[in-house]
């Protein structure tokens, strides 16, 4: 992945608090999380309405932020850690977040598209006023919501429920596949991230 400025900002999305921390929603922050403990990196510096930390992967300068507005807030922060980092969006940043679209423990690595109903996408499209960032979708479906319809007030209530203990072991290996994809962005580019990552899990790239 080639970087403008020398610099990529890695966000992942949640809801700050607490009662929301192993929730479906918080994917994104976990997913931070991982990636600091990999590289040994602190997330604990405010900036830009944002817990952030620096960190160096496979000789890369990054920066992993995890937005302190919640979720339909997240493009106030992550359009001002843009600015404040002079980005470039298509290049230099990584966006991990939920997917209920995906089966959970799935992932898929996108270079650009829409918000696909995610309140905290759809944020960011409008605060960044394009679709030019790359993502790294988690799914978070059990099997009884991602099989068949179910109602858009059970949806919202899911994603914001603690995940069950077997629910939590399958979402560490999915956690542990988009550090490795974040890396894999950064050393080998989004194309070979999204052959290897989106066809193993059995995942088309669209």
């Amino acid at each position: 992945m080639e970087s403008s400025s020398g610099t990529t900002l890695i966000v992942g999305l949640g809801n700050p608090g607490i009662e929301y921390q192993f929730t479906p929603h918080n994917a994104g922050f976990l997913a931070i999380d991982r990636i600091a403990e990999r590289c040994g990196a602190v997330v604990a510096n405010r900036r830009s309405k944002a817990l952030t930390g620096t960190a160096r992967i496979a000789g890369r300068q990054v920066v992993l932020a995890k937005p302190e507005t919640y979720m339909n807030l997240s493009g106030a922060s992550v359009a001002a850690l843009v600015r404040e980092l002079e980005l470039d969006c298509g290049k230099d940043l990584i966006v991990v977040f939920d997917e209920l679209a995906l089966p959970l423990g799935n992932i898929r690595v996108r270079q650009r598209g829409g918000a696909g109903g995610h309140n905290g996408a759809k944020s960011i499209l409008g605060a960044l006023g394009t679709e030019e960032w790359l993502r790294v979708r988690i799914g978070t479906a059990p099997d009884e919501i991602h099989a068949a319809e179910s109602a858009r007030e059970d949806r919202a209530d899911y994603v914001l429920r603690p995940f069950s203990r077997q629910e939590l072991a399958v979402l560490d290996k999915a956690l542990d596949d988009a550090a490795s994809a974040v890396e894999t962005i950064l050393t080998e580019g989004v194309d070979i991230a999204m052959n290897l990552y989106n066809r193993r899990l059995g995942v088309e790239e669209a």
